[in-house]
């Protein structure tokens, strides 16, 4: 109402109930989703019908959406089972709606920041010494969150238009373009027949011992500095 139209959606909302996945409540799981992914769902598919509706009227909006993802959901963390599906969720979110809505459009993306919040901080001990700690004099603030904004703002705009789909860890100086779940290789059964299960094991631990499959750990984001 105040603003006349709506051009761009940012999920940013968060909690926490990190809890091991033996320990975890159904409340503890029921309040994470509720936030990051209902929550999520609910602001795309309200703005994504108005932004057809307003597309079907010849008023092109040029809609955005930005989703908050976390390495969380893109790397896994222990503890996290709840939180991480979510953010996993969120990112597959923007790719799916970027692909729906991109005859209207609409581009969706989705970011995994690295900052300092409360999430980061107050909730979660083991990056808090990290990322709790204030940055010395004339000290470049690698954890400000405001070192996320340019993204975000640059993702929002009319530039950014053939940008759809896309998920980008960003922090400090840096941005990350993710490429997701891509196949590492294939492993192909030379007999025109099903894999006999130990046959198959054994290929399957063949190539897995090369490392093709080997996770991004947080240590390898910090080790080029942000």
């Amino acid at each position: 109402d105040t603003f006349g139209k709506l051009n761009i959606v940012v999920n940013n909302a968060g909690i926490l109930r990190d809890r091991m996945i033996f320990n975890m409540a159904e409340e503890d799981w029921d309040a994470v989703v509720a936030v990051h992914l209902k929550g999520t769902f609910n602001m795309c598919r309200h703005a994504c019908e108005y932004w057809r509706e307003e597309h079907k009227k010849g008023d092109l909006l040029n809609g955005r959406i930005v989703n908050t993802s976390s390495d969380a959901g893109l790397l896994g963390n222990v503890g996290q089972s709840n939180y991480g599906a979510c953010k996993a969720a969120v990112a597959a979110m923007a790719i799916i709606i970027g692909q729906e809505m991109k005859k209207y459009g609409v581009t969706a993306n989705a970011i995994a920041p690295v900052a300092r919040t409360r999430l980061t901080v107050d909730a979660t001990p083991s990056t808090a010494a990290l990322m709790g700690a204030e940055p010395k004099p004339g000290e470049f603030d690698m954890f400000n969150p405001a070192n996320v904004a340019p993204l975000v703002v640059w993702l929002a705009s009319d530039d950014a238009a053939s940008v759809n789909g896309q998920v980008f860890r960003v922090g400090g100086r840096s941005v990350w373009p993710m490429k997701g779940w891509h196949s590492a290789t294939r492993i192909k059964n030379p007999e025109p027949a099903p894999w006999e299960p130990t046959k198959l094991g054994a290929r399957i631990k063949e190539e897995l011992a090369k490392g093709i499959t080997a996770p991004e750990g947080m240590g390898d984001v910090f080790a080029g500095g942000l």
